[in-house]
């Protein structure tokens, strides 16, 4: 019997699933060793097939006496992704695969006949036109037919290999195929370079001749064009017009050159005698023979004359004749001087007469060069039209020579070469009976256990009654209860928020000190749903909950993260108490990771977040590790509850009996809520709250009370 009566709630029990397989595990392991059995008697009765493969890697190969820039180019195209798949198609096409059939004899081999492996199922299947009778097809189709199902032609990832499988009974036949297939591809592909060029050759022949014709014909008409027009070429590459007229201007420049120098000498020699100043820096006067044997004598005279005035008067006949004959000598040099002036003169008068002849014939050989130019605009368009068909003809030439030494097929090689030749398999590759039968078995024994688990559950027996009362009666029954402690059950335990602070002075008196705080009319209207509601109104991100009382008002703290939840808010609580109460009653126990074991590294962020098993509020559990070592790294508690607020509606942290420098380690913020968990109001202890938390600045504080749960909340807030 199952237990299960009326409408009561069920839920499955996995320990009576697992305890009703191991209960039958007898016939489950007979039900997997016959399964086993029958995988490994199927495969044994399969015929075996093999597989071998043939790789092909596709690189562009030419001659040796190939044109590197044309094998370059051609490299290009043949290693293009859309090639190399264009190749793979090829190796698949009917007309490659016809040539291996029949080089293999294929047709006469019963493994690649559909209709003679034809069989009682297949023939009824027939019958009742299920399937095509393969006799329908001719023979030749069914050959290819069986073949292409066998081969398996793909491209190796990533590389420009291709591979080539061949499935067949006969492990000779699976590596003869691929090779074969190997073979008539390079042949093939050799012989389309051999096609191509015999092809080539044979149009370009004639081409060729014609193009030979026309060149020579227009280089006739070239020539002709010249003489007619008597545009006789020079060495130059121009015409003679032009030539002519290029060797007068050059002519003319240098006339016209010597005739102003000329014209300068005559001036230079001009102004000499004019002004009377020596010649001899002049290099017409003193290049003159006559000029240099007259300087001689007079030099020579001159010579004479100075050393006879140191013996003879000035009167003396020897003195006088010396000084007629030097002045005779000077005249002399002046005449001989206005010989080379008028010589001067003479050249320049030259170079003007011949400047002028120049001139002239310049003027005639212009109109000649500018009808020239006129006639040489029709030589040029024959010389281009002459340039153009040679240059064709060359081309031509080239390539017919180019295709006629590949005209051998050992010159001609294919553009792809095998990198791994197909051999004989010695093992099967199907079927591989060991993993036949562990996979079959494995599945038998899912497949049994699964049934035999149905079996459980829809006979009731592994169905179990959900006892005791509901989530939200147990929830709301806890939270009368906890909230029904005495504030003086349990000594208030110092927080974890006041490790490690130092110690500090007795306080003053706080009677003279003490503000007049009003009673609040009704202390038992502050209540845990008045709170949560009003939480729930103010969308307050981050709450943090002081129990100067003790674990009574942690208790409390839990209630209202409770209440919080069943209201449909997000909500966790963080226990930052150093008894952890709030850990005991949300875990029922205390060895769940948490704060501390956050804070020392030993527990990460996902890992210490947990589920209350009363509600649907989640906690961060005080922890096990070291308090002290742990709150070192107190100054990361702001960023763990950044953290939080940005994953929950609210963050509730139970600080117990903390005070205001506690909790300024958690936020520096003074709009934060401030809850305090006061189940039962001790005056002195909620004064002295409220006093230290208006004097740091805080401006939102709550008095919760565990009084009554649904009446209607006063909350007390303090405004700073």
């Amino acid at each position: 019997m199952s237990g299960v009566t009326g409408n009561q709630d069920v839920d499955i029990d996995l320990a009576q699933l697992v305890r009703g397989v191991w209960a039958r595990r007898l016939k489950v392991v007979a039900i997997t060793l016959l399964g086993a059995g029958v995988a490994f008697v199927g495969a044994k009765m399969v015929s075996p097939k093999y597989r071998s493969e043939t790789r092909i890697l596709i690189e562009p190969r030419a001659p040796a006496f190939a044109n590197a820039q044309a094998a370059d180019a051609n490299a290009s195209q043949l290693l293009d992704e859309l090639n190399i798949s264009s190749q793979v198609q090829l190796l698949q096409s009917a007309d490659l695969i016809k040539q291996v059939i029949s080089s293999q004899k294929l047709y006469d081999l019963p493994e690649f006949d559909a209709a003679a492996d034809s069989s009682a199922l297949g023939d009824i299947l027939i019958a009742l036109n299920l399937k095509k009778s393969p006799l329908a097809n001719p023979p030749e189709e069914r050959v290819i037919n069986a073949f292409v199902e066998r081969l398996q032609v793909y491209q190796v990832p990533g590389s420009r290999v291709i591979g080539i499988t061949f499935t067949s009974k006969d492990p000779a036949l699976a590596a003869a195929i691929p090779n074969a297939m190997a073979a008539a591809y390079l042949a093939k592909q050799s012989g389309a370079k051999l096609d191509s060029n015999s092809e080539a050759t044979r149009w370009l022949e004639p081409e060729i001749e014609t193009l030979r014709t026309k060149v020579s014909e227009a280089e006739q008409k070239v020539a002709e064009y010249r003489t007619a027009r008597g545009l006789l070429p020079t060495n130059g590459g121009g015409n003679f017009q032009t030539q002519q007229l290029n060797d007068i201007s050059a002519e003319l420049t240098r006339v016209r050159g010597d005739k102003v120098n000329a014209q300068a000498r005559a001036q230079s020699v001009r102004n000499a005698l004019s002004s009377g100043e020596p010649s001899d820096t002049l290099q017409d006067i003193m290049s003159s023979q006559a000029i240099q044997r007259l300087k001689g004598t007079e030099s020579g005279l001159q010579s004479q004359i100075s050393d006879l005035q140191t013996s003879l008067l000035n009167n003396h006949p020897r003195l006088k004749s010396l000084r007629a004959q030097l002045a005779d000598i000077r005249t002399q040099i002046r005449q001989e001087t206005q010989k080379i002036l008028a010589s001067i003169e003479n050249e320049a008068k030259v170079a003007t007469l011949r400047e002028q002849e120049l001139d002239q014939q310049s003027n005639k050989v212009k109109a000649n060069s500018a009808q020239a130019g006129e006639d040489e605009v029709g030589l040029n368009a024959l010389q281009r039209e002459a340039a153009a068909q040679r240059q064709l003809l060359e081309t031509y030439l080239a390539r017919f020579r180019e295709a006629a030494s590949r005209a051998d097929k050992n010159s001609s090689p294919a553009d792809a070469r095998i990198v791994s030749t197909a051999v004989q398999p010695v093992d099967p590759y199907f079927p591989k009976v060991v993993p036949i039968v562990a996979v079959v078995s494995f599945a038998t024994f899912i497949m049994t256990s699964i049934v035999i688990m149905l079996a459980e559950l829809f006979s009731g027996r592994a169905l179990r009654p959900i006892s005791g009362y509901g989530t939200e009666e147990r929830v709301e029954q806890e939270t009368v209860e906890i909230v029904a402690v005495s504030p003086r059950a349990r000594m208030a335990a110092p927080s974890m928020l006041a490790v490690q602070q130092d110690e500090q002075d007795e306080r003053e008196d706080e009677a003279a000190e003490e503000p007049v705080v009003e009673q609040p009319e009704e202390e038992n209207e502050f209540s845990i749903a008045s709170v949560a509601q009003y939480l729930l109104g103010s969308r307050a991100p981050l709450a943090i909950a002081i129990s100067p009382t003790g674990d009574n008002g942690s208790a409390a703290t839990v209630a209202l993260a409770r209440t919080l939840a069943s209201a449909g808010s997000r909500v966790v609580l963080v226990d930052m108490t150093g008894s952890g109460h709030p850990t005991e009653l949300m875990a029922q126990g205390r060895s769940l990771p948490g704060v501390t074991d956050l804070l020392c590294g030993e527990a990460a962020f996902g890992d210490t977040i947990h589920g209350d098993h009363l509600s649907d509020a989640h906690f961060i559990p005080q922890g096990t590790s070291d308090m002290r070592r742990a709150m070192r790294g107190a100054d990361r508690l702001s960023l763990l509850l950044d953290a939080l607020t940005s994953a929950y509606d609210l963050v509730l942290v139970e600080s117990g009996a903390a005070d205001v420098a506690g909790v300024s380690r958690l936020t520096h913020s003074k709009t934060v809520e401030i809850i305090l968990s006061m189940p039962e109001i001790v005056e002195e202890q909620f004064v002295a709250a409220m006093t230290s938390f208006e004097e740091a600045g805080y401006e939102r504080v709550v008095l919760m009370s565990g009084g009554n749960m649904d009446g209607n909340a006063t909350v007390a807030q303090q405004a700073a």
